[in-house]
């Protein structure tokens, strides 16, 4: 399923998104603004930027309702977090509450290979933790299908 152009094209758009997000986070700028530099400034090849755009304008369009998903689930305050595991967390739980197609077990799995690749030493297994948590509030139903 990885090789797949469309799958890589999303986990591409996740990576950007990542970087994007932060920067939303530490500048304030406005999302639409952030995608606008992404585009002209970045390399963005086989990124799936529809898929971007949606999580460049929605996840900051949703994020009190996000953040209080995620901060049912993590054990310290939401800006004690590093805001690179913010960013995955954020990506992470709109997936989990908005895009109910995809299985928990493939958000919990793009988070934790985000967080390798952006976020602390051990951050991976802390995202892991997060989204499991916030799957079995969220997905329950979903877990108990054995999905």
């Amino acid at each position: 399923m990885v090789g797949r152009p469309a799958t890589r094209g999303r986990i591409r758009a996740r990576r950007c998104a990542v970087q994007a997000l932060y920067q939303w986070q530490m500048t304030g700028l406005e999302p639409n603004d952030i995608v606008n530099e992404f585009l002209a400034d970045r390399e963005v090849i086989s990124v799936d930027l529809d898929y971007f755009k949606v999580l460049l304008r929605e996840v900051p369009r949703h994020f009190e309702a996000l953040k209080s998903d995620l901060e049912a689930c993590v054990d310290r305050d939401w800006l004690k977090l590093d805001p690179v595991e913010r960013s995955v967390l954020l990506i992470g739980a709109y997936e989990m509450r908005h895009c109910l197609e995809m299985p928990y077990r493939v958000v919990i799995n793009e988070g934790i290979e985000l967080c390798k690749m952006f976020g602390t030493v051990d951050g991976h297994r802390y995202i892991n933790g997060v989204l499991d948590r916030l799957a079995q509030s969220q997905r329950g139903t979903e877990i108990s299908a054995g999905t």
